[in-house]
């Protein structure tokens, strides 16, 4: 099967009885105004306030959908034969409705009966316990019940099977959610290599040693648990479950074969780049895969708004395309093709590539774009760099190893290799801790930055982040309807607003901004929410980003009275939004803007925090 028939599949099983799931849209890639997160990197990530228990706009408590995603975490795995930066991520939900029983029987179901996979081909992990949450036994004798055998199920610790934003209880922040998961792998066959130090040698080769015999296709997370103080977890109202499995994973288990790139999402691209490389795939098959996978995550993030610069989401797009053309040197694609766009060599290798992305998923997710727009924003930042890779060569024995992997950004094995060529001394050991010590700090900032949506949903930060919706009203009412949000970060301690104006506000206009947020938090106006179409919602004129996508249903909240009939007034606020959010202003407290800033041209930073 190719990933257009498992999607499809996979969608029409969960819509149709007694499942009845309600199929919503995918999240864009990059939230605009979501300065926490830089790419959207699951399904789950947008769900959270409906997981705690808000109502979602669609009216159901059963979701599913298929979500472009890009995640970067495992970015230095890509390479091998399952990893990738960009994936698409089929996933389903249960919004406080059915739990483990249903889940585990429903994929059970999807994967033998719709899928066709063999039944001895199925291994199963689930919770073995901890000091504060109980051994999953209820998924164990589930399994069993199905016809999954002993030997096939194993137990293992918060490591393999929690799941929350942040990692094991004991790593939770407070206010996060979080819960015990069971994974579904499929086994490839008995011939992999077994682990000599694995500890369940015993037992033969087990689903999470790594060895490449295993492949991890769904995990179905129970989420009901809320860490509310240090080392306690308390459940939370309802419970709920959360699937993700990988689209091209699927694909991979339906041919047998552990290679995903050998799927029709990947090898079309693949080809292309055979077609016209001296080195073949049998015989480079890392840098194959970097450039086929690096290049389609590119087309997408370009697709979706972003381009090559120096700072966050265009920072990964420019190290994406370097990447990969640092990848097609190695494999010796003809340099005519790499930094020529002549029409004597029919174009360069990246408008090829991003045709053959485009070929792939166009019907889906590239009906509104342009082609050329694309092949060109990645031709110029790749012959660009280009030049810059034959410079840094030059620079081999005059600049440190290290430098020529973070300022030229040349592989470790590409300076390894132009080492040994020229009879150069090569500390790889020395350099690599120095390459570790910069990945750490890469992780701890990736950490902060994927969390998606609020740090928390403590209540100081559901008070400042319904305080933000105050601000965003005054600005506007103060300095005029040019003002919309840009951007948003709210901690416990302060929330970060930024927004479009000329000048940084005078000390008069600041001072009427935050008089005028705490006389609406004195007036103890309602907080409330209506779900409506967006059609309808934009009609309201409540307020929302213009360059973002929303579903067909959103939620509006709105502050102050609902109809202009109720004491003769409009709402102060009415605006499109997820939430959480407090039910009262009167609930937030007392508002201080402790400072602003100008961060680039025409864009101004205010910071505010409740007073104490």
């Amino acid at each position: 099967m190719g990933v257009s028939e498992v999607r499809e599949k996979y969608l029409r099983f969960f819509k149709t009885s007694p499942r009845n799931h309600k199929e919503i849209s995918p999240t864009p890639l990059v939230l605009k105004n979501d300065p926490t997160t830089l790419f959207t990197s699951s399904g789950m990530q947008p769900l959270v306030p409906y997981l705690l228990g808000e109502p979602h706009p669609s009216g159901s408590k059963r979701l599913a959908n298929s979500q472009p995603s890009i995640r970067l975490q495992d970015i230095e795995e890509v390479g091998d034969n399952r990893h990738t930066t960009f994936f698409e991520m089929l996933g389903n939900w249960s919004l406080g409705d059915y739990f483990k029983k249903e889940q585990l029987s429903w994929f059970y179901e999807f994967l033998t009966k719709e899928l066709g996979l063999a039944r001895d081909k199925l291994w199963v992990s689930v919770f073995e316990g901890n000091n504060q949450v109980p051994k999953d036994e209820e998924s164990f004798k589930i399994w069993k019940k199905l016809g999954i055998p002993d030997k096939r199920i194993f137990f293992y610790d918060a490591k393999k099977n929690w799941w929350s934003m942040t990692g094991t209880p004991e790593e939770m922040q407070v206010g996060h959610i979080g819960g015990p998961d069971s994974e579904v792998f499929y086994d490839f066959g008995e011939w992999r290599k077994i682990h000599e130090n694995s500890p369940f040698k015993d037992r033969g080769c087990h689903p999470n040693c790594d060895c490449g015999r295993f492949l991890e296709i769904g995990n179905s997370v129970f989420i009901q648990y809320k860490k509310v103080a240090e080392n306690k977890l308390e459940e939370l109202p309802q419970k709920n479950v959360d699937f993700g499995g990988g689209l091209e994973r699927f694909v991979a288990a339906t041919k047998d074969d552990p290679d995903i790139f050998f799927g029709d999402s990947f090898w079309p691209i693949i080809e292309v780049v055979q077609d016209i490389s001296a080195v073949k795939f049998i015989e480079a098959q890392q840098s194959y895969r970097i450039v086929a996978d690096h290049i389609k995550a590119a087309t997408f993030l370009i697709v979706n708004g972003v381009l090559p610069s120096n700072k966050q989401q265009g920072y990964v797009l420019r190290r994406l395309i370097r990447r990969a053309v640092v990848k097609m040197k190695n494999i010796r694609v003809p340099e005519a093709y790499m930094i020529s766009t002549d029409s004597d060599y029919e174009g360069s290798i990246y408008g090829d590539i991003v045709d053959a992305v485009f070929t792939i998923y166009c019907d889906l997710y590239f009906q509104n774009s342009n082609i050329n727009d694309v092949i060109k924003i990645i031709e110029e930042e790749a012959i660009r760099f280009y030049s810059t890779l034959e410079r840094g060569g030059k620079e081999l024995g005059k600049v440190a190893p290290f430098d020529l992997y973070q300022t030229y950004g040349l592989p470790l094995e590409t300076i390894e290799e132009l080492y040994k060529e020229r009879g150069l001394k090569f500390a790889r050991k020395e350099i690599e801790k120095e390459i570790e010590r910069h990945k750490e700090l890469s992780r701890s900032t990736s950490k902060g930055m994927f969390k998606g949506g609020l740090v928390d949903h403590s209540p100081e930060v559901v008070r400042l982040h319904t305080a933000t919706h105050l601000l965003l009203a005054s600005l506007r009412k103060v300095l005029g309807d040019h003002v919309v949000q840009k951007g948003q970060n709210v901690t416990k301690d302060r929330a970060r607003f930024d927004f479009p104006n000329p000048e940084k506000l005078t000390e008069e206009q600041l001072k009427k901004v935050e008089d005028m947020i705490n006389d609406v938090v004195k007036k103890d106006l309602p907080v409330s929410f209506s779900i409506m179409s967006k059609d309808e919602a934009e009609k309201t004129g409540a307020i929302h980003a213009f360059n973002e996508k929303y579903s067909d249903t959103v939620k509006v909240y709105t502050i102050g009275p609902t109809s202009p009939k109720l004491r003769g007034a409009l709402p102060f606020s009415n605006e499109f939004c997820g939430g959480p959010h407090v039910s009262h202003t009167g609930e937030i407290g007392h508002v201080r803007i402790k400072k602003q800033e100008k961060i680039g041209t025409g864009l101004i930073r205010i910071y505010a925090a409740l007073e104490i």
